[in-house]
C-alpha cells in the first residue's frame, strides 16, 4: 500500500510535522518530570526517605555479615541516583535559569534609558564582564546615577528632599 506524502503549509509533510510534534511532546513531558522530580526530592521528606534507607540498609549488616555484596548494593545504588540526579536537576536549573533571564530581558527592555546590551551579557568576554563590573561599582558610588558625578547625585538628592 503506497502512503500519501500530505503537503502542510511551509512545505512540511505530515509525516514529517507528526514526529516533531510527537518528538516536543516527549520533550515536554521529559521537562515536566524533571521540574517535579527535582521539587519531590528538595523536601524534607525525600531527605527522610533517604535516611530511612541508610538506616535500613545499615541495620541489615550483621544479617548479610557486612559482606562485599551488602556494601556494593548501597554504593551501587546511590552512584546510579546520583548519576541521574545530576542531569535531572541540571535539566531543571537550565530551565529555571532560561526563564528567570528571559524575565530580566523583558524587564530590561521596558526601562526607559537601561542599556539594551545588557541583555546580551552572558555572551560577552570575561573581560567585557569585568569592565561592566567596574561600571557598575563606579555607578554605585555615585548613587546609581549613571554619568553623573557624585556631587550632583547629592544635590539632586537634597533638592528633592527639600521640595525645591
Amino acid at each position: 500500500m503506497a502512503t500519501r506524502n500530505t503537503a502542510r503549509p511551509g512545505g512540511q509533510s505530515s509525516r514529517k510535522a507528526g514526529k516533531e510534534e510527537e518528538e516536543h511532546d516527549l520533550l515536554d513531558r521529559f521537562l515536566e518530570v524533571s521540574d517535579n522530580v527535582t521539587e519531590a526530592l528538595g523536601t524534607p521528606w525525600a531527605l527522610s526517605a533517604s535516611i530511612l534507607l541508610i538506616v535500613v540498609w545499615a541495620a541489615t549488616g550483621p544479617l548479610f555479615r557486612f559482606s562485599d555484596t551488602w556494601q556494593l548494593v548501597i554504593n551501587t545504588a546511590t552512584t546510579i541516583i546520583t548519576f541521574w540526579m545530576v542531569f535531572v536537576i541540571q535539566t531543571s536549573q537550565n530551565r529555571q535559569s532560561k526563564a528567570l533571564q528571559f524575565k530580566l530581558d523583558e524587564l530590561i527592555r521596558s526601562i526607559p534609558g537601561a542599556r539594551n546590551a545588557m541583555i546580551q551579557a552572558e555572551r560577552q568576554s570575561t573581560a567585557q564582564l569585568k569592565r561592566e563590573a567596574e561600571e557598575f561599582e563606579k555607578t554605585a558610588e555615585r548613587g546609581g546615577v549613571q554619568g553623573v558625578p557624585p556631587e550632583e547625585v547629592s544635590e539632586r538628592i537634597h533638592s528633592k528632599g527639600s521640595g525645591r
